[in-house]
């Protein structure tokens, strides 16, 4: 087994964010089970299961995850980590992951929290605004089955 490096220590990075719970224990399972670079091929039901947390629950963490630039969905199944706390079988190989990021992706961009806090907010308002939408459509169904 080869050793691996990381670029950065995730927890001192992630602590400010105040992420779900379930997020912190998803980002840990996941980081321990990825390639090299931050590759993992694993579906939420097994993370559920490795976790003995609902997919709901897993959902919602790969969300909180997605909005806060630290996990990243490929495609079903498919996840990146953020390059800044993914392992590597280099140092090198973590230097250049995080050179090729852009800078306001990084974990240590003085906005970083702060862009999490704010994606989190712009998501809480698309929800409002569905919640929203559908109790004025549940409304006026009402108001035609009424007229």
């Amino acid at each position: 087994m080869s050793l691996q490096f990381a670029a950065v220590n995730a927890e001192g990075i992630v602590a400010d964010l105040d992420l779900l719970p379930a997020a912190y224990r998803v980002l840990l399972k996941l980081r321990a089970h990825s390639q090299p670079g931050g590759r993992i091929d694993i579906d939420q039901g097994t993370i559920a299961q490795m976790l003995g947390l609902s997919r709901p629950a897993v959902n919602a963490a790969l969300r909180d995850l997605d909005l806060a630039q630290l996990v990243k969905k490929e495609r079903p199944g498919v996840y990146q980590i953020n390059p800044m706390l993914a392992a590597y079988h280099s140092p090198e190989d973590a230097v250049a992951a995080v050179k090729a990021m852009p800078a306001e992706q990084r974990l240590n961009h003085p906005d970083f929290v702060d862009n999490y806090r704010q994606a989190l907010a712009d998501y809480q308002d698309q929800l409002a605004q569905k919640r929203r939408h559908k109790d004025d459509l549940k409304r006026r169904e009402i108001l035609k089955a009424v007229s």
